[in-house]
């Protein structure tokens, strides 16, 4: 089974992204914020992924296929009213983590969250953030891409 173990933050201060990757990314939920598990469309540049992810915060079940252009577009307009866009760029930390930072596009801009990824539940929780984070949302529901694509962005 795969495990995702992540932490999510707040950005309080861009960092030099020059040395990042940076994909455009398209989001779509094929289920609602309220069921327990979320199966989600993605387009990252010119990749389509079909992703199911558990239920969950810092640890949960992801699985993840990559799929056609054309099957994504067969299913993507039943995505209405739950999307979201954004730019990520993909960098490390001076600690040689990887991190993932999102700058939403359109009803969500101008927000921006960042991720990183853990191999062990104990990595995640020693896990110390560098400056340019700001608050840890990674328990908040309200920081789910799959609930700012129905409700927008938290109050």
């Amino acid at each position: 089974m795969s495990t995702e173990i992540e932490r999510k933050f707040l950005v309080a201060d861009l960092p030099d992204l020059s040395r990042a990757d940076k994909a455009i990314v398209r989001q779509g939920y094929l289920t609602s914020p309220n069921d327990s598990a979320e199966l989600r469309l993605r387009q990252k540049n010119d990749h389509y992924y079909l992703t199911l992810k558990g239920g969950g915060s810092m640890v949960r079940v992801e699985r993840e296929a990559e799929i056609s252009a054309e099957q994504f577009e067969t299913f993507w307009p039943e995505t209405e009213g739950r999307r979201v866009e954004k730019e990520r760029y993909t960098g490390v930390l001076s600690d040689g983590r990887v991190f993932e930072l999102d700058v939403f596009q359109g009803d969500l801009a101008p927000l921006q969250l960042v991720e990183v990824e853990f191999s062990t539940e104990a990595e995640a929780v020693a896990f110390t953030p560098p400056d340019w984070f700001g608050a840890d949302v990674t328990s908040d529901n309200r920081y789910k891409n799959k609930t700012m694509a129905t409700n927008g962005v938290p109050a």
